[in-house]
């Protein structure tokens, strides 16, 4: 497994300071150790609108002179809306997102059933308010509709995405879809397109995270899961130097990442871990800095990195140097 920044981290939104450029970021991946940077796909950082083909060229190249491979370019869709022509602005942003992907030599598209918005008028932003929704919910009229239009945006995005050779990554994340895998698999078997696969965060579990439950995600899930993103933000340092754990912010309970680690290496998941730190960074009740968040993603680095050595066997090196089986 490896790892990937995920540029909202350094978007100026949630930390008292401006936003980080994508040539800055991907120094700062660098810096930090991270593999790869994820891209999200939005003002100030990385909107398509603002990335000419220059751009796209200069950010490539360097990417590659740094070592570091660009992941995924996150896109911040929405097809549920009942107003056709934010459904039609919405399409259009995707198409300029596959595009921006495509000339970043990117193969990953990450796309929400819905997103709720950011509301960045003040310091720091905040999410656009959005019923979570409860997982023993039923369906009524409203919410099937909401779910038909999802479907068949993604499909219409999964075939252009195509076209390019990308694949689409479905977050299972709210509104529409409830806390948990079930819907993000309904939905993603439900638009039937080779190129739609899943990512399965299972901070999005909220507080369903009994080892039983969080196996049995990844096993429904396997042959979809390409993609998953940890949080940054509920991680401390002991008095020794440990890295722990901190309950969650949304259900105040621990994210059972050591389970969802065992269970994708089970599964053979090779693919990227993408450190986010989306949240506003209080201390004291005031904001802070850019080096709080650098602290912060440091130590959930450190964490997930230690976890999944402690997870995947590491090779046994022979006396000449090689990997013994």
């Amino acid at each position: 497994m490896k790892f990937a920044l995920f540029s909202v981290t350094y978007s100026g939104l949630f930390y008292d300071g401006k936003a980080l450029s994508l040539d800055e970021q991907i120094s700062k991946a660098k810096e930090l150790g991270f593999d790869g940077l994820s891209i999200e796909a939005k003002r100030p950082v990385a909107s398509p609108l603002d990335l000419s083909k220059a751009d796209r060229a200069r950010i490539r190249s360097l990417a590659a002179d740094k070592d570091i491979e660009l992941v995924a370019v996150e896109s911040l869709s929405n097809f549920c809306s009942n107003l056709m022509e934010e459904r039609e602005n919405n399409l259009a942003m995707m198409r300029h997102t596959l595009e921006l992907s495509h000339d970043l030599g990117v193969r990953m598209v990450k796309v929400f059933a819905a997103w709720p918005g950011i509301i960045n008028d003040d310091m720091p932003a905040m999410y656009g308010p959005y019923d979570r929704g409860n997982y023993f919910k039923p369906m009524f009229a409203p919410d099937l509709k909401l779910w038909d239009r999802a479907v068949e945006g993604i499909r219409e995005t999964a075939d252009w995405a195509s076209d390019l050779g990308i694949t689409v990554v479905l977050q299972n994340h709210g509104p529409v879809l409830t806390p948990g895998y079930e819907d993000v698999l309904a939905m993603t078997q439900e638009v039937d397109r080779p190129n739609l696969k899943i990512c399965l965060d299972v901070p999005m579990f909220f507080d369903r995270q009994r080892t039983d439950y969080v196996r049995e995600a990844v096993e429904k899930c396997k042959n979809y899961i390409r993609y998953t993103h940890y949080g940054a933000w509920n991680f401390s340092e002991t008095e020794n130097g440990d890295i722990v754990l901190d309950p969650a912010p949304s259900h105040g309970g621990k994210i059972n990442y050591e389970t969802f680690i065992n269970a994708l290496a089970q599964q053979g998941y090779d693919g990227y871990l993408a450190s986010e730190y989306c949240l506003p960074v209080l201390r004291n009740h005031k904001v802070c800095g850019i080096d709080e968040i650098d602290k912060a993603t440091r130590r959930g680095l450190q964490y997930m990195k230690q976890l999944v050595q402690k997870t995947i066997p590491q090779p046994r090196l022979a006396s000449s140097g090689t990997a013994i089986a």
